[in-house]
């Protein structure tokens, strides 16, 4: 007999699964059934099976995104799960399943170029959730310990604090790989033939090239894939990883000190002329042998104190080597500052406010491992008083000014003088005036984080 599904240990709500209790099962599969079949070349089955797609769905749904070509939201996945689910597994079975193209996305970069994304249908985002889960636990063991990128229990930090060690050991000059548009290049069959390698059954293996070669839709029309493999789905992390594993047993067969995450690779080495002799082979092994492209602008040998990895560099103190964030990581934060500040900027002032928190919390909490006191608290300054300006030009006229002064409990003498000023925005705004009026207390009353305590927490934690 079957045993009736109960409320999973994660606490999720029956309406957040594909099959609740009280619906069909989405695999009829019991226990017995796949009793003694080969994981390896049956794969299709724990692809399907009624839990797996339980927690693709689940993922899916957490991770939010916006909708592929055919419009269907995140919120309208769980009904057409319900009515379609026996039809999409039996799909997915017989080898019937058609991934939709991906809608093209175009997100600029900071040099001015444009990463390109896919982002697949939500239904196709599903499956292929499903797939990642299964084949995860296959080849994600026989990754490098070099490699950091999109694995579990593995994050940037990771990556990050072995470069400190190699650094730390003597290895104080790296071989900063870039590697030009590596997910719109990777090469279809070699790619195909590293994922066989790990993965035996055939119905697996047609679906994720179904996948690679699903096109892709600009302007309003279908493009064919010929090669690459599109960001924006849960399937490219790891088949960018398969793919790049080549690259870890190379630099582990010659004996190399790496970290790797995604395509960011770092090589450590003892010398600059080492570094130059490492760059040269490397690059001849990248084009030659994986038919990838090496940016030999980007590309190059220096001190790690010095280049970006991950967007920090190292720096010794007579403490010990830390980390900080890299000038043009800061540049990037201090222009989305701004451009959230600007102002002339429309919209209320809380929901200003909200969304400076969503940059600045995220912000430090992936660079909070740095030292950087004094930045933040800068920052932190900088930033009260480009809100202290927006508000100051939003009150306008005199009267508005003076009214709202009085009501900051600023003496009437005062108000009526500030009211009736011509200095600029920018200098009023670092005035005593305001600083009395709309001090610290209120912004963070206002809701405003203090990006010094923020930042106190998130080393802390580290």
């Amino acid at each position: 007999m079957r045993q009736p599904q109960t409320t999973s240990k994660d606490d999720y709500l029956s309406k957040n699964r594909v099959e609740p209790e009280d619906t069909t099962e989405v695999c009829s599969m019991t226990h017995g059934e796949t009793e003694g079949r080969d994981g390896v070349h049956d794969l299709i089955t724990r692809i399907v099976d009624r839990m797996n797609l339980n927690e693709a769905y689940k993922r899916v749904k957490a991770n939010k995104g916006s909708a592929g070509i055919d419009g269907m939201t995140i919120d309208e996945l769980f009904p057409f799960l319900i009515r379609n689910r026996d039809k999409l597994i039996k799909q997915i079975k017989n080898g019937s399943y058609e991934p939709q193209p991906v809608r093209r996305v175009e997100i600029p970069k900071p040099d001015g170029s444009k990463r390109k994304l896919g982002v697949p249908t939500v239904c196709d985002r599903l499956v292929q959730q499903a797939i990642v889960q299964v084949m995860e636990r296959m080849v994600d063991p026989m990754f490098s310990d070099n490699s950091f990128g999109f694995r579990p229990h593995r994050s940037a930090h990771d990556a990050l604090k072995r470069a400190k060690t190699y650094y730390e050991e003597g290895y104080k000059y790296v071989v900063d790989l870039d590697l030009k548009s590596y997910f719109d290049t990777v090469n279809h069959d070699k790619l195909m033939h590293c994922v066989e390698k790990q993965i035996k059954d055939k119905r697996v293996l047609r679906l994720i090239r179904k996948f690679l070669r699903s096109g892709v839709v600009i302007d309003g029309k279908v493009h064919p894939t010929k090669e690459g493999v599109p960001q924006g789905g849960p399937l490219s992390p790891i088949l960018g990883n398969i793919y790049l594993d080549q690259l870890d047993k190379e630099l582990e067969r010659r004996g190399h000190k790496f970290a790797r995450y995604a395509d960011d690779s770092n090589i450590y080495v003892k010398s600059r002329k080492a570094g130059e002799r490492v760059m040269k082979s490397i690059t001849t092994f990248l084009e030659k042998e994986l038919k990838l492209t090496v940016n030999r602008v980007k590309t190059q040998v220096g001190s790690p104190t010095k280049l970006k990895f991950l967007g920090f560099c190292l720096y010794t103190t007579k403490q010990g080597t830390g980390f900080r964030p890299h000038i043009k990581s800061k540049k990037r934060l201090e222009r989305k500052l701004k451009q959230l500040t600007k102002r002339s900027r429309s919209g209320n002032i809380r929901e200003i406010i909200k969304k400076i928190n969503e940059v600045t919390t995220g912000w430090i909490n992936y660079y909070g491992l740095s030292y950087m006191k004094s930045y933040i608290r800068q920052t932190d300054q900088w930033l009260r008083r480009r809100i202290r300006q927006i508000i100051w030009k939003r009150w306008k006229k005199v009267k508005t000014r003076y009214k709202s002064l009085i009501k900051l409990n600023v003496p009437k003498p005062k108000a009526w003088e500030w009211a009736n000023t011509r200095k600029g925005y920018w200098r009023v705004s670092c005035s005593h005036i305001l600083h009395r009026s709309i001090t610290n207390k209120i912004l963070e009353r206002v809701g405003l984080k203090n990006l010094v305590h923020l930042f106190e927490y998130a080393h802390l934690s580290y």
